[in-house]
C-alpha cells in the first residue's frame, strides 16, 4: 500500500524554515511522497509561528483555511509548543501537534497517525539542536542556504517569548558547523546565512565563552563565496570578531544588529540594560573599524512607558547613525512575558503612527544609501529569471533574503552565480544594472 502524501506549509522565521526542511528531509527518506501542493497532499504538516500576535493570527488563518478544505493537519513548530491543548481543543481536524523541539521525531509523528492515533508530541523544555548527520530538503533557491549555528535563548528580555517557546541556548560544535558547511559548498550553496537567537553569543553554553571569531575563521576556509551573519548583538562584537570579519574574505562586512531601542530608560525596561550605554559606541567604533560595513537593524516603538522623549530619542538615533536598512515593529503584548502586564500600555493608533513616522524617516537615508552604488561594479547573487521579461533578478552584499532590497538585471547569467553587475539606477529599496561582460 503506497505511503500517504504530504506537504508542508512553512510560516515564521528562517529558523523554522530548517525545521521544515528537516521534517520535509526525513519524510522523503522515510520513503512519504512530499508534494508542494497543499489541496492534493493527504496531510499537510503546518509549521507554525507564535513570537508574535500578527504571526499567530497569521497561523490560524492558515490552520482554519485549510480545516476548511477538510484536510489532515499536522500542527507543528512554535505555536504547537505554545497553544498544545487549545489547538487539539478547537481544531477537531488536527491529527497531531508537534513542539519546536520535537519535529525530529515527524516520521513516528506520521506512522502514528496512519495507525488511527491522535499524536501529542510535545517537549516542556525544548533541548533538541539538528547536526549535519540530520537529512534536510533545502527550500530555498539554490545558492542560498540558511546555517543555524545554535537555538534557544539565555537572554529573558521583557518583550520576548522565544526562550519559552525554544528553551535555553544549545550551540553546535564548530567542527559539525563546519561540516555541514562543507555538505552545503558540495551542493553548490554560494551563501551561507549564520542564524541562532543571539549569534554574537555562538558556544558560550558548550565552550565557556563566546567562539564567533573562531568560527568565521574556520568558515573562511570553506568554499563558499559569501557568508552573512543575522542577530547579531553589538556587545558580542568584540575586537576579535571584528578582527575576523575584517580578515575572513568571504565574511560580508553585512551587521544585522536586533538594537529595539536606543533609549537606557526604555532599555531597561526590556531588561536589555547592558545595551543602552553601549549603543552609540558601539556603532561609532564598528563604522571606523568595518569602513564598508553594512548595518541593519529592528526597532520596537510603542513598548510600555514609552514617552514622546524616548520616541524622539530614538527618532534622532536613526538620524544620527543613518542605517543601510531598517526594520520598524510595534509592540506585542505576550501574555507569559513580564512586559504584558506593565503598567502604561500604549494604544495601537499610536504606535502605528511612531512606526511610520520611523521609516518615513529612514527612506531617504535608505534611498541615498542606493543611490551611492550608482556606477559601482557590485557582485550580484543570481536568484530569479521573470519568463515574460528574461529579466534577472539577484542580490549584492548590501542585501540579505526577504527582508532586505533586489538588484534587477538586465543580461545573461545562470542562476545560482554570482556575476558582475554595473548598477545603472537605484530607489529607496532596490538596485538596477546590468551584468558585465568579460573582455
Amino acid at each position: 500500500m503506497p505511503k500517504p502524501s504530504i506537504a508542508i506549509s512553512h510560516l515564521g522565521c528562517e529558523k523554522n524554515r530548517i525545521d521544515s526542511e528537516h521534517m520535509l528531509g526525513l519524510l522523503v527518506e522515510a520513503g512519504y511522497e512530499v508534494d508542494s501542493n497543499e489541496e492534493l497532499a493527504d496531510y499537510v504538516v503546518v509549521n507554525t509561528c507564535s513570537f508574535i500576535q500578527a504571526a499567530r493570527e497569521e497561523s490560524v488563518r492558515t490552520l482554519v483555511a485549510l480545516a476548511e478544505a477538510d484536510k489532515k493537519i499536522i500542527i507543528a513548530g512554535c505555536m504547537a509548543q505554545h497553544f498544545q491543548e487549545q489547538l487539539l481543543e478547537e481544531l477537531p481536524e488536527a491529527v497531531a501537534v508537534v513542539g519546536s523541539g520535537d519535529y525530529q521525531k515527524i516520521v513516528e509523528v506520521v506512522d502514528r497517525v496512519e495507525k488511527g492515533e491522535r499524536v501529542k508530541e510535545i517537549s516542556p523544555e525544548p533541548t533538541y539542536i539538528a547536526d549535519e548527520n540530520m537529512p534536510r530538503y533545502r527550500t530555498t533557491t539554490e545558492g542560498v542556504a540558511y546555517l543555524r549555528i545554535a537555538e534557544g535563548c539565555d537572554y529573558r528580555c521583557a518583550f520576548c517569548i522565544i526562550p519559552h517557546l525554544r528553551g535555553n541556548q544549545r550551540s553546535r560544535s564548530i567542527e559539525s558547523i563546519i561540516a555541514e558547511a562543507k555538505i552545503l559548498a558540495d551542493q553548490g550553496v554560494k551563501e551561507l546565512i549564520l542564524i541562532s537567537q543571539i549569534t554574537t553569543n555562538y558556544g558560550k553554553d558548550i565552550y565557556g565563552e563566546p567562539r564567533l571569531a573562531e568560527l568565521l575563521r574556520e568558515l573562511g576556509k570553506v568554499d563558499i563565496p559569501w557568508i552573512r551573519m543575522h542577530y547579531a548583538y553589538p556587545t558580542g562584537l568584540t575586537p576579535q570578531v571584528i578582527s575576523a570579519i575584517q580578515e575572513t574574505p568571504n565574511v560580508l562586512p553585512y551587521l544585522d544588529l536586533p538594537l529595539q531601542h536606543s533609549h537606557s530608560e526604555i532599555l531597561r525596561s526590556m531588561n536589555r540594560p547592558w545595551q543602552g550605554r553601549v549603543n552609540d559606541d558601539i556603532i561609532e567604533r564598528l563604522k571606523a573599524k568595518i569602513p564598508d560595513a553594512v548595518l541593519r537593524t529592528t526597532l520596537i516603538v510603542g513598548f510600555p512607558g514609552e514617552t514622546e522623549a524616548h520616541f524622539q530619542h530614538l527618532a534622532d538615533f536613526i538620524q544620527r547613525h543613518e542605517f543601510d536598512h531598517v526594520g520598524v515593529f510595534t509592540f506585542s503584548p505576550e501574555e507569559e512575558t513580564p512586559a504584558y502586564s506593565l503598567p502604561d500600555q500604549m494604544p495601537q493608533e499610536i504606535m502605528n503612527e511612531r512606526r511610520n513616522i520611523l521609516m518615513e524617516i529612514q527612506q531617504p537615508i535608505a534611498a541615498r544609501k542606493n543611490q551611492q552604488e550608482i556606477g559601482k561594479i557590485v557582485d550580484v547573487l543570481i536568484e530569479q529569471e521573470n519568463p515574460g521579461t528574461r529579466e534577472l533578478i539577484g542580490r549584492s552584499p548590501r542585501f540579505s533574503p526577504e527582508v532586505d532590497g533586489l538588484v534587477y538585471v538586465e543580461g545573461e547569467a545562470h542562476l545560482g552565480a554570482i556575476v558582475p553587475v554595473e548598477i545603472t539606477d537605484a530607489d529607496v529599496y532596490d538596485l538596477y544594472g546590468r551584468v558585465v561582460m568579460n573582455g
